[in-house]
Formats: C-alpha cells, structure tokens, sequence
C-alpha cells in the first residue's frame, strides 16, 4: 500500500472534493453580491435622475433666502431711518412749542405792563400834566453789567447781571 501513485490520485481527489464543496458554498454568495451590484446600479441611476433637481432646489432655496435677507435688512434700515426723522420733528416740534411759549408770554407781559400803563396814566395823570417819576435814591441803585453777547448762543435770553456798589456794600456789613 505504498503505492505513491495510489497516494498521488488519492490526493487529487481529496483537492477535487474539496474545490467543489468550496464552488459550492461560494455559488450562493457570489448570486449575492451580483444582486446587490444591481441594486447599487439602480441606486446610481435614481440618484443621477432625482439629485441634480434636488441640489437645484437647493441652489434657489439659498439665493431666495439670501434675497429675503436682504430685503429684510433693507426695511431695517428704512425703519431706522423713519424713526430718526420722527424723532427730529418732535424735537423741532418742541422747539417750536418753547419759541410759541415764550413769545405768547412776552405778548401777554407786554399787554399787561401796558394795560398797567394805560390804566396808571389815565388815573394818576396830576392836573399840571407832568408825571412823578418813581426813582430808587443814590444809594440803594445797583449798576448794571451789559457784557457783549456771544454768537455762541443766539437763542437763549440776556440776562444782565447786577453788581452791588462799594456803598451798599459797606452798608450791608455795618
């Protein structure tokens, strides 16, 4: 039984039998994997039909954003805008409140110091035709300080400013 031929055939039949069992069992795996390349075939072609649609929608979805982005910014600005010029015509508004306010009081001070004048003049005229005048004396006058007035500040009222006297002050401090 030492036949090396007997051994030889015997081993191509065990390498035989088992490259068959091996066919065997890769026959159902390799009708897999041609399976799932044509199930990979059928997802390419899909996604070649519906992706490039898709990525378009996508495209105009992000200029359309960025367009209403804009225009959002730009009513923002507008808004800004508005609120400034409403907040300058209620300030010149009340600027011109204050102007009213003080020229209807200047009227109305005018009108009484001459209603005052009218009423003193025709009451306390003296039979001569010549009116007392009301003076304070010497000493009891404070002089009055007209400083030249800045240009910096046509609007607000002069208001002189009063200096008391060597003598009234002397007065004072007995």
């Amino acid at each position: 039984m030492i036949d090396p031929l007997f051994w030889l055939g015997l081993s191509i039949l065990l390498v035989a039998v088992s490259l068959a069992a091996v066919l065997v069992a890769l026959l159902p795996a390799v009708q897999e994997i041609a399976r799932a390349a044509r199930s990979i075939e059928k997802l390419a072609d899909t996604l070649n039909r519906e992706l490039p649609p898709t990525l378009e929608s996508i495209r105009l979805t992000g200029m359309e954003i960025s367009e209403l982005t804009d225009d959002v910014t730009d009513g923002v600005k507008s808004a800004g805008q508005v609120v400034k010029n409403v907040d300058q015509t209620i300030n010149s508004a009340k600027t011109q409140a204050k102007k009213v306010q003080v020229s209807t009081r200047s009227l109305l001070s005018g009108v009484k110091a001459a209603w005052k004048s009218f009423n003193r003049s025709n009451n306390n005229i003296p039979p001569s035709g010549h009116r007392s005048v009301d003076r304070l004396p010497p000493g009891q006058r404070m002089p009055v300080d007209f400083p030249e007035r800045s240009s910096s500040y046509p609007n607000e009222p002069y208001r002189p400013t009063y200096q008391q006297s060597n003598e009234n002050s002397e007065a004072d401090e007995d």
